[in-house]
């Protein structure tokens, strides 16, 4: 018995030095990103709707991302119908390709060619749609299944390959995420909705509330659309307490 006892109190001696361990150590610090303010005044997104419409909503987003996934396919649609559409609010979509995701680039690329011939958001939304069978652990060629995404959607093929496989377009998506990087963007999808920016893949109604309270404070202020997006408040916890 007192082996027994004696066993335990070694145990509880090695999980105290532990955790004192883990109490002193030196605590990993957040990495530092140097940010080109000429490239990211480049950064003009994607736009959806009308660009004088009280709110706009930035999104930055990868398109590898799951959580970005389930945005575009679950909550976007209700976005469009009831906000975009009804005038209330536009979006601006901005890529913020994160780099452990190895064919997020391509996907950027391949929906910025689509771009080119009017069709960025049907491209968009096949990409999110088709996720899985393109991203990372589905295929090291995602080229071939993009290319089948272009014709479905009516792209002149010839002309979507030539510019996909020149990436003319890698300097607008390294824009983009220099400007996500400037507003202090470290997740996706992170959307910015007036003076507040949210990371997370919001609901329907969280975001109407966050867009809602931006119109309000826009009627007040008189600064409305993309002049009223300011990364002032990024704390989750202020967007929770959107009227």
């Amino acid at each position: 018995m007192a082996k027994f006892y004696g066993g335990l109190a070694g145990v509880a001696l090695a999980g105290a030095a532990l955790i004192g361990y883990l109490a002193t150590r030196e605590k990993p610090q957040p990495a530092t990103t140097s940010v080109d303010p000429n490239l990211a005044r480049e950064a003009e997104g994607y736009l959806l709707g009308d660009s004088t419409a009280p709110v706009q909503i930035l999104e930055f987003a990868d398109y590898e991302c799951p959580a970005c996934a389930q945005y575009a396919t679950i909550t976007e649609p209700d976005v469009r119908t009831r906000l975009v559409e009804t005038g209330r609010a536009s979006v601006r979509y901005f890529d913020f390709p994160l780099e452990q995701h190895r064919n997020t680039v391509g996907a950027s690329n391949a929906a910025a060619c689509a771009a080119d011939q009017g069709k960025f958001w049907e491209m968009h939304d096949k990409l999110f749609a088709g996720q899985t069978e393109w991203n990372t652990q589905a295929t090291s060629n995602p080229k071939r299944i993009f290319a089948r995404y272009a014709q479905e959607i009516g792209l002149n093929g010839a002309q979507w390959e030539q510019c996909f496989d020149s990436q003319k377009h890698s300097r607008r998506i390294q824009a983009n995420k220099a400007e996500g990087e400037r507003r202090q963007v470290r997740s996706t999808p992170t959307f910015i909705i007036g003076s507040r920016m949210i990371p997370g893949s919001l609901p329907y109604d969280m975001l109407k509330a966050l867009v809602d309270s931006a119109a309000t404070q826009a009627a007040v202020t008189g600064v409305t659309g993309a002049a009223a997006n300011a990364p002032a408040d990024t704390s989750a916890k202020a967007a929770a307490k959107a009227p």
